[in-house]
């Protein structure tokens, strides 16, 4: 009977990895949906409104992408950091 191999090891995910990366997508998707509503919304004035806020649905893009990539960059350390 052939020993059984072990489990590959993964880095343990903390909360506040978690909350990061939540943090992310959240602010990722809200941009997203401030940025494509002016493509979506059926009245003019919705339209005109989400047109102008395009700014922030940039910076909440940028800022839930920069969230993202924090937590990438928490993980890759955690992952190097494994016996």
């Amino acid at each position: 009977m052939p020993a059984p191999t072990p489990a590959p090891r993964t880095a343990p995910t903390s909360k506040a990895d978690k909350e990061v990366l939540f943090k992310g997508v959240t602010c990722a998707l809200i941009g997203l949906v401030i940025l494509l509503a002016p493509y979506v919304a059926r009245a003019t004035s919705v339209r005109e409104l989400m047109s102008q806020a395009s700014l922030v649905g940039w910076f909440a893009l940028v800022l839930g992408l920069a969230f993202i990539a924090q937590y990438g960059i928490r993980r890759a350390k955690a992952r190097r950091h494994l016996p």
